[in-house]
């Protein structure tokens, strides 16, 4: 069982994933530590993140140990990964990476849940469940700000909302792997639902597809 789960940011995707994973015990995998883990090694090492060659050059070297890096969750280190995933080398370095990950599961389960902007239209086209988990950028950078003010960080919400605005044009714009539907893809609009609801329609679905 292959699970696609697609959607902007903060729109509740991530722990959708994770809780379908482990109904279903199934392997996840978040792909975007994987640009996450791409854009602190770029700023780490003093780089640009949209300089294409460095940036291609640093996901291309990309280990696994990287998704366990501390800071992957800061807000710069989210822009700097939507500025990577824009690179069309970073793209197809990280591709088979996520496709290898969903043809042989760890931990030998019976499949796997990916997240991300692309897995039901690029890395996973022919997943049978797909999902596209969106809400309103309003909402979406009030869980934001919540998220950051929980973690300690100073933020506030105009500027939040304002970077959420140009990480969703940016991701929606960008000529390799946009951040798009799926034609088979369930959209599912979590802007008035809380977890336990987004969770029901999900699972839902995903056992009338199973």
């Amino acid at each position: 069982m292959i699970i696609a789960i697609d959607g902007p940011a903060a729109a509740g995707k991530g722990t959708m994933a994770r809780r379908m994973a482990k109904h279903f015990n199934l392997a996840y995998l978040d792909t975007g530590l994987l640009y996450r883990a791409t854009g602190k090694r770029v700023l780490d090492q003093g780089g640009d993140a949209e300089d294409v060659e460095f940036a291609t050059r640093v996901a291309e070297n990309l280990t696994a140990d990287d998704l366990n890096a501390d800071g992957l969750r800061t807000e710069d280190v989210g822009q700097a990964a939507s500025k990577v995933s824009a690179i069309p080398g970073v793209r197809a370095a990280l591709l088979q990476f996520q496709r290898d990950f969903a043809a042989t599961p760890p931990g030998g389960t019976n499949g796997a849940v990916l997240d991300g902007r692309d897995i039901g239209t690029v890395v996973c086209p022919d997943a049978p469940v797909k999902l596209f988990v969106t809400a309103s950028a309003e909402v979406r950078a009030e869980r934001r700000l919540k998220e950051l003010l929980g973690r300690g960080s100073e933020a506030i919400y105009a500027r939040v909302l304002e970077d959420m605005k140009e990480r969703d044009a940016r991701d929606s714009s960008r000529v390799t792997s946009p951040l798009e539907t799926a034609a088979d893809a369930r959209l599912l609009d979590t802007s008035d639902l809380d977890a336990e609801q987004a969770f029901a329609e999900a699972l839902e679905f995903v056992n009338s597809r199973t």
